[in-house]
Parts: structure tokens; C-alpha cells; sequence
């Protein structure tokens, strides 16, 4: 072991120690000692271990350490210390800006464990409510985390939404004379993309021929029929030859589930993929009426396409209004008129408010007697932009016991309550389901936010019984959120088509916290889409006055029971 290992494990000893709040005097000492270590002229692993104390610098205590990293090839103290920090915490190191006295806040005070709990915290304007922490700062963070994720190499569906076309741009140039289609998980619309998959209409051989001399561009495997390249930016391409494989057939296969594939292939192998131009084509000559690639996950969608044509895909012109969204009276980045302006010219009859809830201290959640203001000011805001209409909403906290954070007398003064998990995030699936079912039996939570509180790449979410809660959402008339920011997509796909088979709502809502968080509605319809979401299943599909009738039914059945 040289003298920068050794040094190493000193400075990480002594940022552990600033992040944890040990005695300043040791965490100093331990970064000095990292500093005295790497500046040595000779190796210390070739001193005799008597002769380490008389070194300037290096006092019995570090002197000791030396010895047991030396004969041992670790530290205890510093075992000890990263055993205690959770491994997300200990990542953030890696992110220029911050140092340990910040992360100890991220980590403490905002109960952030994670890189991409952080990043999700400044696109929602909160690290800079913080002390020590500014608009600078905030945007620096953004920068270095994004960076920083990409270079591992998984990315949301919304990243590569936006290099896709381009990346397929860049194969055709290549590949001039061949056809070229984008295939797998981005074309099946699934929120996380390890690899963007293509089929090239050539060979195997040919391919790898053609892109030795490509610079940036790694191969990193190769089977029989594909090769997987790393690009320069950390995203993973796989690329499928069409060796003995027809081009279409390869294709369709691609843009299907294993499930489906399987499937498909036993219940039509008589199939004549070389004539098909294309997949519409395929679904022809089996007489299915056709499924498009996101939705070919689960084979009972056969059976469906078999009966008659799918149901029409939801749109975005579909969504009539936005339903959650933040200002900056609480961790907006804008006024509640600029975004209902930015509402108005994007079309939408409609926006619903959600600021955050006085628990969210964090996010400078509203206490009543600001709820009061902002009503007073939505109420003059309605008086401008008449027709149009501003609906005064909460993102309610659910607290640990599943109640909401203000008193029935508060709740009834809003058109609607959104009631969201935050915080003590980590629990048993036992006690996060005692929290969502008290909270949608709340009379007056309207919608279930983000069910599962998950951040995609970043965070897990909290585990619960999907049915059950729908069930009970059911019982109680509440809505279920599809929260369309990339990072939730929350609830999952996967489990709305028991929502709908239980004639729970939809609400497709995009959390948004600035004037381009309006935009992110497009995702949430894109994971509505895989899940058969009707506009008449989706609460924000709703225009004005069926809104209102909703919640007048919802306020009137309150006062009824």
C-alpha cells in the first residue's frame, strides 16, 4: 500500500467525521495527517514502523493508524465510519461543490441519502432555502450530478427521448445504404433505459467493420447477433445485425416483451416477415388489429386485439388542465399568475395549486394564516383571467400516523387535497400501508399523491400492497396520481389496469415547479398510454365544470355523511 492509499483513508476519515459531527479537533487532525502523508519523500510501507513516530507530522495516534492500515490493509475507525453512513450519503462525496459540513445538512436537516434525492431537491428550488447554500450553488450541483450520472451508464426514459432521433440520425449516416429502426426498452416507453437498442439491416461483421474507426465509441461486448458500444457520454447502444434473421421480424421481436414475443410466436408462427414492410403489416396477416410496441407487454392483450381495435391512445391535447403543481409561496420557482399564465398559453382551462403543506418545513410550507393570503390572491387572480381558473389545492403531508398536517376546519377551505408521504421515507411495508389507508380515508383527501414516494435511479420508494390500496381508494372515492415527472412516473404502469378495473381515476398530474415543469404532462402520457388510460379515465382529461362537478359531488357527499 503507497503513501496515497494511506492518505486516502485519512482524508475520508476525517470528511466521515465532519459529515457525522464527530469532535472538529480529530477531523482536523486526520485531514492534516492525510496532507503530511502525501507529501512524504519516502514510502511509508518501507519505514520501519519505530521510525513512523519521529516523523514531523505524524503523533502517536495517526502513528498507530499507519501501522494498522500497514500490517492489516484497513482501519478500523474507518470501517466503523462507513458502516453508519449510508451508502448514497457516502457518494455524494463525489460531487464537486459540496463538502462534508454540506452533506451533513443534505443528509440531516433534508433527510437526503442519496445523489439523485438531491438532484430531484434542486430542480424543486430546495437546497437553496438552506444556509450556506445559494441560487449559484444549487445550479453547480445540477450540473455536476447530472454529469456525473450519466457517466454510469442508466438513464430515464425522458433523457433519452431527447437524444434518440439524433443518435438514429447518426447511424444513418453511417449506414446510408441500410435500414435502420429504434428498438427495446425506448420504443416499449419504459421509465428506465439501461441500453438504447437499433436493428441495422446488415451483418454482425459488417456493422463492427463499419465502426472500428469511430472515435468515442466503445465496444464493450459482442454475441452472435448484437454488439453493445459505450458512447462517450456513458449511454450503452446495442446494436442488432440481421444475420440470418429478416429485418422486420427483428424489429418486432425487439419491440416486444419476452412475454409477449413468446407469446406471439407460438400462437402465429407462420408468419412471412420478409413481405411485411412493416409492423402494421405483421398484425394484418394474423388478422390482429394492431398493438403498438409500448403495449405489448402482457399477452392478454392478444385476446383484446383479437375482439376489435384497441381503445384510442391518450393524448396530450387530451389533458384539459394541470392538477398539482408549485409556486413560490412555497418551493416554486415561480408566482402562482405566472404559471397560470403560462397555463393559459399553453391552452389548459385550468390550474390546480398544490403548495406544500406546513410539515414541509423544508419546502417553506404554508401555515394557516398564509393559506388565508394565497386564497385572498387566487381569489383576485380569478377576477383577471376569468375564464380561466385558478383551483386552491394543498400537497397535505401524510404524518406518521397517517393523518393529515392540518385540521378539517383548514382542509374544507381548498377545492381539492392531494395527500403525499415526504418524509420518514424508510419503513415496513406494514407501517406505509397504516399511513396511506388512514390518509385515504380522510374524507377530505381527494388524491393519492405519488403513491410509492419513488425517484427513479435514485430511490426505491416505500413498499405497499398495490391493491389493497387501490381497493381502498375505491371505497373512498379517491383518485390515484400518475405523477408524470420523470423521476416518479409514480404510480407505477404496472398496476393501473386494476385501477381502472376498479373505476379508481386516473390524475395525471406533472408535479410541476417551474413554467417547463408544465411540459412534463407528456410523460405521464406516455406511461398512461402502456397502461390503457382512457381520457375518461383521467381526472386532469376533465374539462372545468366536470371538474367542479366532481368536486361539488365529492364536498356534497362530505355534508351527507
Amino acid at each position: 500500500m503507497d503513501n496515497y492509499q494511506i492518505a486516502d483513508s485519512f482524508s475520508l476519515l476525517a470528511k466521515l467525521n465532519d459529515i457525522h459531527g464527530e469532535n472538529s479537533f480529530k477531523a482536523k487532525s486526520y485531514a492534516t495527517a492525510a496532507f503530511t502523508i502525501e507529501k512524504l519523500p519516502m514510502q511509508l510501507s518501507e519505514t520501519p514502523h519505530e521510525k513512523l513516530f519521529t516523523i514531523k507530522g505524524i503523533g502517536e495516534s495517526t502513528g498507530k493508524k499507519i501501522i494498522e492500515i500497514l500490517t492489516t490493509g484497513t482501519l478500523k475507525s474507518l470501517e466503523e465510519m462507513i458502516e453508519k453512513t449510508p451508502p448514497g450519503v457516502m457518494e455524494l462525496l463525489n460531487i464537486k461543490g459540496i463538502g462534508p459540513k454540506k452533506i451533513a445538512v443534505i443528509w440531516k436537516e433534508m433527510e437526503i441519502e442519496s445523489i439523485g434525492e438531491l438532484l430531484y431537491a434542486c430542480k424543486e428550488n430546495r437546497l437553496k432555502l438552506y444556509k450556506g447554500f445559494g441560487e449559484k450553488t444549487q445550479h453547480n450541483v445540477i450540473e455536476t450530478i447530472e454529469f456525473y450520472l450519466k457517466s454510469k451508464g442508466s438513464f430515464l426514459f425522458s433523457q433519452i427521448n431527447l437524444m434518440a432521433d439524433e443518435v438514429k440520425s447518426f447511424f444513418e449516416k453511417i449506414f446510408f445504404t441500410n435500414k435502420i429502426a429504434l428498438t427495446g426498452g425506448y420504443t416499449r416507453h419504459l421509465e428506465i433505459i439501461h441500453e438504447l437498442q437499433l436493428v441495422i439491416d446488415d451483418t454482425t461483421d459488417n456493422i463492427e467493420n463499419k465502426l472500428a474507426g469511430v472515435t468515442d465509441f466503445e465496444l464493450i461486448e459482442k454475441n452472435q447477433h448484437d454488439l453493445l458500444y459505450k458512447a462517450a457520454i456513458g449511454l450503452k447502444i446495442r446494436l442488432h445485425g440481421c444475420d440470418d434473421t429478416p429485418f422486420m421480424q427483428q424489429v418486432f421481436l425487439k419491440n416486444c416483451s419476452e412475454e409477449f414475443a413468446d407469446a406471439f410466436t407460438q400462437k402465429y408462427p407462420s408468419v412471412n416477415y420478409k413481405t411485411c414492410e412493416n409492423e402494421v403489416a405483421i398484425f394484418t396477416s394474423t388478422r390482429l388489429n394492431y398493438i403498438p410496441p409500448f403495449q405489448r407487454e402482457f399477452i392478454t392483450i392478444i385476446d383484446k386485439a383479437k375482439q376489435g381495435p384497441l381503445p384510442p391512445l391518450l393524448q396530450v391535447n387530451d389533458i384539459k388542465g394541470i392538477i398539482h403543481s408549485h409556486s413560490n409561496w412555497s418551493d416554486g420557482g415561480y408566482t402562482i399568475e405566472e404559471m397560470a399564465k403560462a397555463a393559459i398559453g399553453k391552452g389548459f382551462e385550468y390550474l390546480v395549486i398544490s403548495d406544500h403543506s406546513k410539515s414541509a418545513f423544508y419546502a417553506n410550507g404554508l401555515k394557516e394564516d398564509r393559506i388565508k393570503e394565497q386564497h385572498l390572491y387566487i381569489d383576485q387572480l380569478n377576477e383577471q383571467l376569468a375564464p380561466f381558473k385558478i383551483l386552491k389545492s394543498i400537497e397535505s403531508d401524510i404524518l406518521n400516523d397517517g393523518s393529515l398536517d392540518y385540521s378539517n376546519a383548514i382542509l374544507s377551505t381548498f377545492d381539492l387535497v392531494i395527500a403525499s408521504v415526504h418524509s420518514n421515507l424508510k419503513m415496513s411495508q406494514e407501517k406505509a400501508m397504516m399511513r396511506l389507508i388512514n390518509a385515504i380515508e380522510n374524507p377530505y383527501t381527494t388524491i393519492l399523491g405519488h403513491m410509492t414516494g419513488r425517484l427513479l435511479l435514485s430511490r426505491k420508494g416505500y413498499p405497499v400492497d398495490h391493491k389493497k390500496i387501490i381497493d381502498a381508494c375505491a371505497a373512498n372515492n379517491v383518485v390515484i396520481e400518475l405523477n408524470a415527472h420523470p423521476s416518479r412516473l409514480d404510480m407505477d404502469w404496472r398496476y393501473i389496469g386494476y385501477a381502472l378495473e376498479k373505476n379508481v381515476l386516473i390524475s395525471i398530474d406533472p408535479d410541476a415547479h417551474s413554467l417547463d415543469g408544465l411540459d412534463d404532462i407528456k410523460y405521464g402520457i406516455i406511461a398512461a398510454q402502456k397502461a390503457m388510460v382512457g381520457k375518461e379515465n383521467n381526472l386532469s382529461s376533465f374539462g372545468l365544470k366536470e371538474l367542479e362537478a366532481f368536486l361539488l359531488k365529492k364536498k356534497v357527499s362530505l355534508i351527507t355523511n
